[in-house]
């Protein structure tokens, strides 16, 4: 059963964060580590204390091994946890097994950043795409008998009023996914009719990871007042402005959702029709945050994501945001554009580019001029 973060009571959240550290030199702990604890206090939980076990390999029964989990009962209570955070993707059966020695939810790292979804997503579409993607990460996690279900096969007691608590959680999610599912195909078919509305104007999707600046860049440039957090996810909703460029020149820029490390699959597949904005674009704007001496790894999360959403081939801008405040560590190329939202530098180099190549799209248009009466 899958737990929120989102406390039921007045009682603030406390929580014991677990880690497994593999050694992976080409996937560091630390970082990833320090934004699963960012993203807990970003829905308002209190890191009590962190526990990183090295290992080759997570124990298959228990993720930490025995002698460990055994000691966590003790550390939550002396520190009066009320909370666990696994930073390592659970199976159900190390799941089951942490779960009899610890009296505690259990959220794992897709459980949480779906946990931080749902408390963001503000419009109808969003809160579709959220419960869409915590039924899906339900239905796969959905453990404690399955196997002797199995087992059983289509015989007496195995139908109907006779059947397990799981198997009728199993059917509900399913009846409701499939809801949710012809929902979500109707907005997908709205958004597709919108997008073939006939125009000439550039299409801009602003894509990144989370957190550095898409939506602070978006209102620079159209003057808009979209909401932006020094927060993971604080923007979940895609957002278009059409922003003015020069004299009879304007772009349609979209603000979409930000890229994370291995963004959970449920959240991929329910977020589809906003990503859809991407494959319609003229050309991408990847915003990379000048100031993180983490920018590097994060760059190469979102270069995977975008190859997984064959997006290679679309043309692209990149942009380094918060320029003022540039380190010489993370990567800066001579074609890039360095920029800041907040003080306006180098925006109108950027504005620059995307006049160019909104002159390339309204030259290959196919809509002629309207002849004046």
């Amino acid at each position: 059963m899958a737990h929120s973060t989102t406390a039921t009571d007045s009682k603030p959240q406390r929580a014991l964060v677990v880690a497994v550290d593999l050694r992976d030199p080409r996937r560091p702990l630390e970082p990833e580590l320090a934004e699963f604890e960012a993203l807990a206090r970003a829905v308002g939980v209190t890191i009590c204390e962190r526990v990183v076990q090295k290992r080759d390999a997570p124990d298959p029964a228990t993720l930490v091994g025995s002698g460990l989990l055994a000691e966590l009962p003790g550390r939550a209570a002396a520190l009066d946890c009320n909370l666990l955070l696994v930073f390592n993707e659970l199976r159900p059966r190390q799941r089951k097994n942490i779960e009899k020695a610890l009296s505690l939810p259990i959220v794992d790292r897709t459980m949480l950043i779906l946990d931080v979804f749902a408390q963001r997503a503000r419009s109808h579409e969003g809160k579709l795409q959220v419960e869409l993607a915590q039924l899906r990460y339900r239905s796969t996690k959905l453990a404690g008998g399955g196997a002797d279900l199995s087992r059983l096969g289509g015989g007496v007691g195995t139908r109907g009023p006779g059947e397990t608590k799981l198997e009728v959680d199993r059917r509900r999610i399913a009846a409701r996914i499939l809801l949710l599912e012809k929902r979500m195909g109707e907005v997908r078919r709205g958004r597709a009719t919108r997008r073939r509305e006939p125009g000439t104007e550039l299409r801009v999707a602003l894509v990144g990871y989370t957190n550095v600046g898409k939506s602070s860049l978006l209102n620079a440039m159209a003057r808009s007042d979209i909401f932006v957090a020094d927060q993971p996810f604080a923007t979940l909703d895609p957002t278009t402005r059409r922003v003015y460029l020069a004299p009879g020149i304007f772009a349609r820029i979209s603000d979409t959702v930000g890229f994370i490390t291995d963004l959970p699959t449920e959240l991929v597949e329910a977020f589809r029709a906003t990503l859809e904005e991407l494959d319609e674009a003229d050309v991408l704007v990847e915003v990379l945050d000048a100031s993180n001496p983490d920018t590097p790894r994060q760059r190469a999360a979102v270069e995977a994501i975008l190859h997984d959403l064959h997006l290679e081939e679309t043309p692209r801008l990149v942009a380094f945001n918060k320029g003022d405040a540039a380190r010489d560590d993370v990567g800066i190329t001579p074609d890039a554009f360095v920029l800041s939202a907040r003080t306006g530098e180098g925006i109108d180099a950027l504005r620059a580019a995307l006049i160019e190549r909104a002159s390339d799209v309204r030259a290959r248009s196919p809509i002629a001029p309207q002849a004046t009466p």
